[in-house]
């Protein structure tokens, strides 16, 4: 038996979080490897072998007749090329880490209510099994009145189809549960059989959803999945930068040491190189990497949207099936039970017929399936409205409510 705060947990650490986390590994690792300048080149060259006349004895090192140098190249890298590099890179890691806000966030939500359609399917499956229980007695007892002679074979008949009916119900209901068991054992890792995973069965305290929304924008702003969609605009601006400094054109400065018996032994060579780019202004890369901000901005644009409308369903699906569940509560379902129950003994004294029995208790039978799956809904939406808005405050106090119990 599990409880909500331990699904939380596992979901944190499940394979879709592991993967968001290699991919922040891979971004920061980006970032060191933008940050450094281009190697210096170390070159040795042996030249002017006259090959007619021959190199002349000695060691190669000091006598023979052979121009050797050892020199260094480096480029210098013009235009704050190693900055813009940098910081395209430190942007991406940042959309990276909310990528990773993002995921945990998604993991959680699907977590959460993977956890409550399993709670609701276990109570379900206790009330159905108790319905069909009772319906099996009172096709017994028909089967009974019937060999005795006070009831018809008719309405024996009716009884043992309800019970039949009420026995399929329950095998539905066993079936769903054991359902809602793969999906959280899926999001969670665990690989416990589905007859035997089973949800803690105190319903935890969830603080309400307000029932007014002042700036549904503003709320959407903190989530992770619009905070990433920044980061990718600014890093695509960067991109762009850097795109735009090609335009300056990297030299490469270099020296050498010339050693050559008979002319020179200490000779020193300078050299400067750089692309000549006439006629090429880097048009393509500069277009590129203009249309890929744009492309950013739009997919920001559209993220925002998505994340403020997403906001304000959160928050209605919040305030309506906390509605919804508390009626089923507070005034449907006792109803139901009460005329169920009136119904159970005024049948017990001949004052009701078998029809209206069996109304009443396919009454219940589907009140009881929509209260659970009301207060299942009321849950899902109030954890998924808290999930957004204060996932950590929400998950400090589910862990103190498990270590208080």
């Amino acid at each position: 038996m599990v409880t909500l705060a331990q699904t939380l947990r596992a979901a944190r650490n499940n394979l879709d979080v592991t993967l968001a986390h290699s991919a922040l590994s891979a971004a920061q690792a980006d970032v060191q490897s933008a940050d450094r300048a281009p190697f210096p080149v170390l070159s040795g060259k042996l030249g002017s072998m006259d090959l007619q006349n021959g190199l002349g004895g000695g060691s190669w090192a000091t006598k023979k007749r052979v121009d050797k140098s050892v020199g260094v190249d480096w480029t210098w890298e013009r235009g704050d090329k190693r900055a813009l590099r940098t910081l395209t890179a430190q942007r991406a890691a940042l959309a990276a880490q909310a990528d990773l806000e993002d995921t945990t966030a998604l993991q959680l939500q699907a977590a959460y209510a993977a956890f409550f359609d399993l709670l609701a399917a276990q109570e379900r499956e206790q009330q159905v099994a108790a319905l069909a229980h009772s319906a099996a007695q009172l096709s017994d007892t028909a089967t009974r009145r019937v060999q005795a002679g006070d009831m018809s074979a008719q309405e024996a008949a009716r009884t043992d189809i309800e019970a039949q009916r009420a026995q399929a119900d329950w095998v539905s209901a066993t079936l769903e549960r054991q359902r809602a068991a793969l999906a959280l054992g899926q999001i969670t890792g665990w690989t416990v059989p589905a007859d035997t995973l089973s949800a803690h069965p105190d319903w935890p305290v969830t603080a309400p959803v307000p029932s007014t929304l002042p700036d549904p924008t503003a709320l959407a702003l903190l989530r992770p999945d619009v905070r990433a969609a920044q980061a990718r605009v600014q890093a695509a601006q960067a991109a762009l930068d850097s795109a735009s400094a090609l335009k300056r054109a990297d030299v490469t400065w270099g020296a050498s040491i010339d050693h050559f018996p008979g002319t020179s032994t200490r000779q020193l060579e300078l050299r400067m190189q750089m692309p000549l780019q006439w006629g090429y202004d880097h048009r393509g890369e500069v277009g590129r990497a203009q249309a890929q901000l744009t492309q950013a901005q739009d997919l920001y644009e559209k993220v925002l949207r998505a994340a403020s409308a997403e906001m304000q369903r959160l928050q209605l699906e919040g305030v309506a099936s906390a509605a919804r569940a508390n009626r089923y509560h507070t005034d449907i379902l006792p109803r139901a039970r009460s005329v169920a129950a009136g119904a159970e003994l005024a049948y017990r004294h001949g004052a009701l017929s078998l029809s209206d029995l069996l109304d009443a208790r396919r009454t219940l039978r589907a009140t009881l399936i929509e209260a659970f799956a009301a207060r299942a809904d009321a849950a899902k939406a109030a954890g998924a409205w808290q999930l957004r808005v204060q996932p950590e405050t929400f998950l400090s106090s589910l862990s103190s409510t498990e270590s208080s119990q």
